[in-house]
């Protein structure tokens, strides 16, 4: 099984709970959301190590030597924010390792402009009976933690 860290410490959501439905109905595939709560300011890590497949402001996917993507999306209808309030640390195309911090952003900006400062964590185009959930909704979990599990 290959391990997918927490990218950002909050609460633990279930993708059905969220408020986008590309997300909640697996669109983009299977995975969980962590709320990261009223935080100022957050750093949004790797959650694998591999290369930097896709970097914007509010969004990135790491793709591991498996050729497997992890997308992490912070916020709901973030990419309308025209990538203010998020500060990039890496550039597409760089490697990293599990645990790097790859943006700085603030939730509470974003929850204070009205959209939800969830943070979809997704497993690409992997089969739903694949992924292993490891941290049950409703519970905390701190950045860098196992969240996810996939063969």
């Amino acid at each position: 099984m290959r391990s997918v860290l927490n990218p950002v410490a909050g609460t633990v959501v279930a993708m059905s709970e969220v408020p986008d439905p590309v997300f909640a109905q697996g669109m983009v595939g299977p995975g969980i959301a962590v709320d990261p709560g009223p935080a100022a300011a957050s750093d949004a890590c790797a959650p694998i190590g591999g290369v930097v497949l896709s970097l914007h402001p509010h969004a990135f996917v790491v793709v591991g030597d498996d050729g497997r993507g992890v997308l992490v999306h912070l916020g709901i209808d973030t990419v309308q924010l025209g990538g203010e309030g998020f500060v990039p640390h890496v550039a597409k195309g760089d490697v990293v390792v599990a645990g790097q911090r790859v943006i700085t952003w603030s939730p509470r900006a974003v929850s204070d402009g009205g959209r939800p400062a969830l943070v979809p964590v997704v497993v690409l185009e992997l089969p739903a009976e694949d992924l292993e959930i490891l941290v049950p909704p409703g519970e905390t979990i701190a950045a860098g933690a196992p969240l996810l599990a996939f063969s």
